[in-house]
């Protein structure tokens, strides 16, 4: 969900707090014992000396000896300033020679460096990634477009009783409540069904209304504490409760995706909305919007800590942003086709956001889950659950074929949105992967 021009970005999306940014057995987990809870970072007393993202961990820079000789010096570059990078700062951090990019590995220890030789003129180097682009498919089954596909479902938010505290939930008087979580895995479900029949094999990062991650706020009001942000007891709460859903719950989730399920693609699910105050007396807007996004647009001070600096490394070296920006490009052409809605568009001097290739619809920004998620990420961003014209459409549930809601005949907002995913995906693949 994005706020327009103060863009809030869905939970799932976070980075750290103190990077101000504001902004998918996983059915009944039972939370563990303190003993059995995994290993919380705890963040430095001051954010200046901050070095980690919230509950990120040192990084493992050998992981990077994969992609050794793997990139040339002009292509690592261009991905940085065009691409990775929306300031100068990261010059701060690699120093680019001819042969190798000098990289900083532990801050306040100049000497603490990996260095990532470049490929030569005239050499090559295969692909290092466990996912499969559309290029590197089989031909296609007849009527099967996506048959040789693993895709991953992302719905985003948990929904259910945490939807209040997730933030993504509000209630017209005497009407059913607006629960992003509960929606987004009723697109997912919708849409699994039409991919599973294309030919994919799908996998649902979430499955229910529970959240993946076995910690909850409780177990992270000491990490709340040391962030420093606040010092009184509520406070501190909200932060435990906002680490639980916006950070803890994302590492997990990418734990899965990466770990568990590598697919050759997530689709993350989401649906926008403005500021609606009140959640139970909320302001509902005239206008509504689609946009569609792919990792990139790391500040300065994000690309400071040392995890983050790795994880943007990672999704370079990991050539991930072309397949992004083909799926993505398509899959936005089918949602602004289907859905009719204008694109969504970011301040000018946006600083957490690029465009990419000059399409409206079509944006990059650091956001947790496609940040750390190995394999091709498409985040997806259309409605405005509080517009007029969609709040009609979500209070009127699914339902096949078409009826009159808001003014027009219209088929259910959820298989629009699937469709629309469905359509581009479909277009993306039989546009790229090899013919018969």
């Amino acid at each position: 969900m994005t706020l327009p021009r103060y863009p809030l970005m869905i939970a799932s999306l976070l980075v750290s707090f103190s990077t101000g940014m504001v902004l998918f057995s996983l059915l009944h987990r039972q939370e563990p014992p303190p003993s059995q809870a995994p290993a919380i970072h705890v963040a430095p007393e001051t954010q200046d000396s901050k070095t980690l993202s919230d509950l990120g961990t040192p990084p493992d820079w050998s992981s990077l000896d994969a992609w050794q000789d793997s990139i040339r010096r002009d292509e690592f570059t261009r991905l940085l300033q065009e691409v990775f990078c929306l300031g100068s700062g990261w010059r701060q951090w690699i120093d680019i020679t001819g042969s190798e990019a000098v990289i900083r590995t532990r801050n306040g220890d100049p000497k603490a460096a990996y260095h990532l030789r470049f490929l030569q003129d005239g050499k090559s180097h295969a692909a290092m990634h466990t996912w499969h682009a559309a290029r590197e498919l089989p031909p296609a089954r007849p009527g099967k477009p996506l048959a040789n596909l693993h895709i991953a479902l992302d719905p985003g938010h948990i929904g259910g009783k945490w939807a209040q505290m997730e933030e993504r939930w509000f209630r017209m008087p005497g009407e059913t409540p607006v629960c992003e979580g509960d929606l987004t895995l009723t697109v997912a479900g919708l849409l699994k069904a039409k991919l599973e029949n294309l030919g994919a094999r799908v996998s649902l990062v979430r499955a229910d209304a529970q959240p993946l991650t076995k910690l909850r706020p409780a177990d992270l009001t000491e990490a709340a504490r040391a962030s420093g942000e606040a010092s009184n007891p509520a406070d501190i709460k909200k932060i435990s409760e906002r680490l639980f859903y916006r950070t803890a719950e994302i590492r997990a989730r990418a734990r899965l995706v990466n770990e568990s399920l590598n697919p050759d693609l997530v689709i993350c699910l989401h649906f926008n909305a403005d500021g609606w105050g009140n959640a139970l007396t909320p302001t509902l807007v005239g206008r509504s919007h689609c946009h569609v996004l792919v990792n990139g647009a790391f500040r300065d001070d994000e690309i400071a800590l040392e995890d983050q600096r790795y994880e943007m490394l990672r999704k370079l070296l990991g050539r991930s942003h072309d397949e992004e920006t083909l799926a993505a490009s398509r899959i936005a052409e089918s949602l602004a086709t289907i859905t009719k809605l204008p694109p969504y568009t970011y301040n000018a001097f946006s600083a957490n956001a690029r465009n990419i290739n000059g399409n409206p619809y079509l944006w990059a920004r650091n956001l947790l889950a496609n940040r750390l998620y190995d394999c091709p990420v498409v985040f997806c961003e259309p409605y405005v659950m509080n517009s007029r014209q969609d709040y009609a459409r979500i209070q009127a549930g699914d339902y096949e074929g078409e009826r009159t809601v808001a003014g027009a005949t219209r088929p259910s907002i959820f298989r629009e949105y699937a469709n629309a995913v469905a359509d581009g995906l479909v277009k993306h693949y039989a546009s790229l992967r090899p013919r018969r």
